[in-house]
């Protein structure tokens, strides 16, 4: 019998939560499920858009964050790419740049998959992605 596994979220450390908060909240649309505390200057965080979860933590505990993200850090997150299934992609990127978000222009891929992608606050990226008309 296999494993009743009904989903997986991701956990992304943020150098700020405010900021990772106001991004995906404010500008990306996502609810908050749950957080450690009852403000944006929470340690831990649970997000909701739709079927996709995310939880953001602080990188650092209260009183040892740096003034500014380590370089080093926000680039190993370069490897990390958070792919949100999107019927409608290109919506996705009249709705973002709207908000100032510098998402790229929807492109298809090589595999069959519309895609736009950008960057949150911390260097992860994003991708909404829908496989293309006409592709199998």
């Amino acid at each position: 019998m296999p494993l009743p596994i009904e989903g997986v979220v991701a956990l992304l450390s943020v150098f700020d939560m405010p900021t990772s908060l106001h991004f995906y909240r404010d500008l990306l649309g996502f609810a908050i499920v749950s957080r450690s505390q009852p403000t944006d200057e929470c340690g831990w965080a649970w997000l909701r858009l739709g079927k996709a979860d995310i939880m953001l933590n602080t990188a650092y505990d209260e009183g040892e964050r740096p003034p500014a993200p380590d370089p080093g850090r926000v680039q190993a997150h370069r490897d990390t790419i958070l792919y949100f299934a999107c019927p409608d992609v290109d919506g996705a990127y009249t709705f973002l740049r709207s908000k100032g978000v510098p998402a790229s222009e929807p492109r298809n891929s090589w595999y069959g998959m519309r895609q736009l992608a950008f960057r949150d606050p911390d260097g992860y990226e994003i991708c909404f992605q829908w496989q293309a008309s006409g592709v199998e």
